[in-house]
């Protein structure tokens, strides 16, 4: 009788239960293992035998058949080496029962170690939602997987433990931890706003785009403080939500990022790709396509340097996932889909030499080369962008005042925080988290204006030119603004402000 044994195959964040079919023929001593797997599979032929070898069992003296089921998914990695194990010993009669209704998951070494594998955290909830109700994995990686709720997650160190658990019902360790034990909403930031001078403008662009999730694209002379706002940005998110945090560490999880003995990613990530960087290490790729920049700042932000010094290649590829809040990988054999909902925020120079529009030098550049260095930003990827700013640079009043401290990023975070609740009720059923998620349908429905707001927006079109896109992307600002002054309808007041921080960049020249 053919032994089956429950594992799992991630493809994307998607999981997958796969079937370890195992059966024994009456032939020369051999592995065979079929099922579409790839090198790592195809090698575990050797550490199968050496490592029930030296857990002291007997392998087979006859030609054992492994089969990875279903046969027309492409498996990859070592993580299914203790469930083809198991098959093996419970084929041998050495486990005495075929464990049913438990999945199995691990590396083994040559000596019976069970090393620690990628992609836990999702396919332990995968398999939840799969009907599983019990899985075993390395003991590394048990950490990572005791946020799972409603499914019994044991780790084992070695082969022999798995055994004497399923012989004997030896106990294996599990944990249980709370994620609400790991987020904390006071950490201390080096990076405060309080200590950034002046900019008052820039700074309520920033707590707009962090309270809304919006884009923001500042320019300014060198030395104006970009960077530094850039820096001090993150100080004023609010802290993840539970369902985020999973979300996160699940990416982080699949692309090998995560640190086992701190297994909840509990902070908004920041991503900062050089401008070298290729379109695949942004968006993501390979032959096993693993997550780019924008989905490792899922949730998060991604800063964009420099941004125009980046080839405009790379940063045309970023209009789908910007738009989507999410990007397809395609290749000849499999696409699939990662999530990619981040805050785009870019910096960049109002010309090449930087000085355009500056109170103090002049520029030196032409209209031809200034226009080169914007064309590198096209039209349709400036229009996704919702908050444009002048980044001014400070008088010498303004960098030599010591007396007068800024409001601090703790205060900001607070109105952000209160801004992102609001939110969190309102679309709680509309399965969104923020105001830059609106699509045109919910947009109608949340960003209801009065016939006095109508008419304004109706000049402020004409007078921007606006695109469908950018009248959208007006109305998801002022619903923001209007969530950081506790409003439920969009006045006057919040539509003046949102028409401040757009076109900027394309209305410089």
């Amino acid at each position: 009788m053919v032994v089956k044994i429950l594992s799992a195959a991630t493809i994307g964040l998607d999981v997958f239960k796969i079937e370890v079919e195992v059966d024994i023929a009456n032939s020369l001593p051999q592995v065979v293992i079929i099922g579409l797997g790839d090198a790592a599979i195809a090698e575990a032929k050797e550490r199968l035998k050496l490592a029930i070898k030296n857990s002291s069992f007997e392998f087979p003296k006859t030609k054992v058949i492994i089969n990875l089921a279903p046969a027309d998914l492409k498996k990859e990695g070592a993580a299914y080496d203790l469930a083809m194990a198991v098959g093996i010993l419970a084929k041998e009669g050495i486990i005495r029962d075929e464990p049913k209704n438990t999945a199995f998951l691990g590396e083994l070494s040559l000596d019976g170690t069970i090393k620690p594998v990628y992609g836990i955290l999702p396919i332990v909830f995968g398999l939840k939602n799969l009907g599983i109700k019990k899985v075993i994995i390395p003991f590394e990686n048990l950490k990572e997987a005791s946020f799972a709720d409603n499914i019994q997650v044991l780790g084992a160190k070695n082969l022999n433990e798995v055994v004497m658990h399923l012989n004997d019902n030896e106990s294996l360790p599990s944990i249980k931890q709370e994620i609400d034990d790991f987020i904390k909403s006071d950490k201390e930031y080096q990076a405060d706003f309080k200590y950034i001078k002046g900019q008052k403008f820039a700074k309520r662009a920033l707590e707009i785009a962090a309270a809304g999730a919006h884009n923001v694209l500042m320019a300014g002379s060198p030395g104006s403080g970009k960077t530094l706002l850039a820096k001090a940005f993150p100080s004023i998110l609010p802290p993840l939500t539970k369902d985020e945090a999973i979300e996160i560490t699940k990416i982080y999880s699949i692309a090998g990022l995560l640190d086992h003995n701190n297994p909840l990613i509990s902070e908004r990530p920041i991503r900062a790709p050089h401008h070298s960087a290729s379109a695949v290490g942004i968006i993501g790729g390979g032959s096993n396509p693993k997550p780019g920049e924008i989905t490792l700042a899922h949730r998060g932000v991604l800063f964009l340097d420099e941004m125009p010094e980046f080839p405009r290649a790379v940063l045309e590829v970023l209009r789908q996932p910007v738009e989507e809040g999410e990007v397809t990988i395609s290749r000849a054999q499999m696409s699939i889909k990662y999530p990619a909902n981040f805050i785009l925020l870019g910096a960049m120079n109002p010309c090449p030499c930087g000085y355009l529009g500056d109170k103090k030098i002049e520029c030196k550049c032409t209209d031809f080369q200034i226009n080169r260095y914007r064309a590198k930003l096209s039209g349709p990827l400036l229009d996704r962008i919702d908050i444009h700013i002048d980044v001014a640079r400070l008088d010498e009043d303004e960098l030599l005042e010591q007396n007068i401290e800024a409001e601090s990023s703790v205060e900001i975070r607070k109105r952000v925080a209160k801004a992102r609740e609001l939110q969190l009720i309102r679309y709680k059923d509309d399965g969104i988290f923020t105001n830059s998620e609106l699509n045109p349908k919910l947009i109608r429905k949340y960003c209801k204006i009065s016939p006095e707001v109508k008419a304004m927006l109706k000049n402020a079109a004409k007078s921007f030119n606006l695109s469908g896109r950018g009248f959208d992307r007006i109305l998801k600002i002022s619903r923001t603004i209007a969530d950081l002054d506790n409003g439920n309808e969009i006045n006057v007041s919040h539509l003046a402000q949102a028409l401040q921080f757009r076109g900027y960049i394309t209305t410089q020249i």
